[in-house]
């Protein structure tokens, strides 16, 4: 279904992810429009790429559960505790995802939300970092009607010139309400 409705609008896979990273974080940008799940699914499935996005697990409940697990939803526990009472950050618990998988690409839209913000969230950096697996860059360029996951970055700990690598290769990419994106302005200088 993604795959048709993908090729009828006109888009394409530029870039493909090879199938030797087997565990890796994925940010996907610009992200300013409900269009751009579709568009991420059809290209996943014409990449034939096995991936996976985390959902509060309150979402993973009748109805839904069937569709959002067909989709690669990992339900995660925001509430859950550590032994010593303390709660488990998000970070924490996506990164443990890592350690129980032989296969993970983790999906991540660090912009947050669909709407313009000047600072991306930080998460999905720390979750590769912590988990030691790469960051590749995905986009949905909708000036270009492409798609695709063009680089592969190693998070060195030097999270500020890290960041101006990641900022720098979305600089240009237009969404489908171009006005809601932003890179992160303190970041990209």
């Amino acid at each position: 279904m993604f795959k048709l409705f993908y090729k009828l609008c006109g888009w394409k896979v530029t870039h493909f992810m090879s199938d030797d990273i087997k565990k890796c974080v994925i940010i996907v940008a610009p992200h300013t429009s409900n269009w751009d799940f579709p568009f991420g699914m059809g290209t996943v499935k014409i990449m034939k790429l096995n991936q996976n996005f985390v959902i509060k697990k309150e979402w993973v409940r009748f109805p839904f559960k069937r569709l959002f697990l067909s989709l690669g939803a990992l339900p995660i526990d925001r509430n859950k505790n550590k032994k010593d009472g303390e709660k488990v950050s998000t970070v924490d618990a996506m990164v443990d995802l890592f350690s129980t998988r032989d296969v993970l690409r983790l999906v991540i839209t660090p912009e947050g939300t669909r709407s313009r913000v000047e600072k991306w969230k930080t998460g999905f950096y720390y979750v590769a970092l912590k988990a030691k697996v790469p960051i590749a860059l995905a986009f949905i360029n909708y000036e270009t009607k492409s798609c695709g996951i063009d680089k592969i970055i190693y998070p060195t700990g030097d999270y500020k010139n890290d960041m101006k690598e990641i900022m720098d290769f979305y600089k240009n990419m237009k969404g489908k309400n171009n006005h809601n994106f932003s890179v992160d302005i303190e970041l990209s200088k």
